[in-house]
């Protein structure tokens, strides 16, 4: 497993570079069936990361740009009637890929939002009274950019709790830039970007992933930093229960990337961050002190006692 999941990492940072913490826990985020909001400047490579994952595993991608006339029906398909056959035929909309990127997924109106939730929750689509499964793997990769945060319609609270994890790309250092001049200046590294695996055995990979053993006192530490979120006084809105069954998967998926069948407190700290920043509100004083959501969820880890094994 270690050996197919370095093999897909050494193959998206031939388009990513010098990304490796970024590339981790879009892999992670991959392997726990969960979603990824990544939140940064425009044209750092946020959308470049998907493609590259589904060029490298193997999978289909679909992208769909959220603007404010953008209809449900445009995500989930809809039902057309056909002349010759007389009978109504589904088509499918942008969701039915492997990997879906969703553009600035705050510029869409809240119905068409919604249209998210159940492929995201569910992982399939119910039109006309009809459900259709989506294949597996399925991960949403949504864009928001901060610099426009304050959008036409802002992503509610309940929709970022569906995120398992949110990442900032950030801009390249000077030597990965240079180094990118170099070997993309003339073509799309995606061009060259060969799959290293494919989509049935990521599936296995993912059914691995889910026998990782967690100690009762690795999980009392999961729900000891959740818990230390709820009662906060920095923060307004605490973790929800979802948010914690998600460090969770987060972490098992870690572990087996590192090669373990168990997980340790190492794991946990290590995603806490990236999996429950944005799932909280910091209250009006942290705000005015200038304290980020990512400051107190830190906070909350280093108050949580560490178990002595695990």
């Amino acid at each position: 497993m270690t050996a197919v999941v370095g093999r897909v990492r050494q193959a998206i940072e031939q388009v990513i570079e010098g990304k490796r913490s970024a590339v981790d826990l879009a892999l992670v985020v991959l392997l726990a069936e969960g979603h990824l909001l990544v939140e940064d400047v425009p044209g750092v490579g946020k959308t470049m990361l998907a493609k590259a994952i589904g060029r490298a595993i193997d999978c289909s991608v679909r992208r769909l740009q959220f603007t404010p006339d953008l209809l449900p029906s445009d995500i989930t398909g809809v039902s057309i009637f056909n002349q010759d056959t007389r009978e109504f035929e589904f088509k499918p909309g942008g969701i039915f890929a492997n990997i879906v990127v969703g553009d600035e997924i705050n510029r869409a109106s809240p119905k068409t939002q919604s249209a998210l939730l159940e492929s995201m929750e569910e992982r399939q689509v119910s039109v006309d009274g009809t459900t259709y499964l989506l294949e597996a793997p399925f991960m949403v990769v949504a864009t928001q950019n901060p610099i426009e945060m304050e959008g036409t319609y802002p992503l509610p609270e309940a929709q970022r709790d569906r995120f398992m994890a949110r990442i900032e790309m950030g801009y390249p250092t000077q030597s990965a830039e240079l180094e990118m001049l170099d070997h993309h200046g003339m073509t799309s590294p995606l061009d060259s970007l060969e799959p290293v695996t494919d989509s049935a055995t990521i599936r296995r990979i993912i059914e691995t992933v889910k026998d990782v053993y967690v100690a009762p006192a690795v999980k009392q530490y999961i729900v000891d930093i959740v818990g230390r979120t709820r009662d906060n006084r920095d923060l307004r809105l605490g973790a929800s229960p979802r948010s914690t069954l998600q460090l969770l998967r987060a972490a098992r998926a870690l572990a087996a990337m590192s090669g373990r069948d168990y997980v340790n407190p190492d794991d946990v700290a290590a995603l806490s961050v990236s999996v429950l920043a944005h799932r909280v509100l910091p209250s009006s004083e942290a705000a005015g002190g200038r304290r980020t959501s990512a400051d107190i969820i830190g906070d909350c880890v280093r108050a949580a006692p560490i178990p002595d094994h695990g």
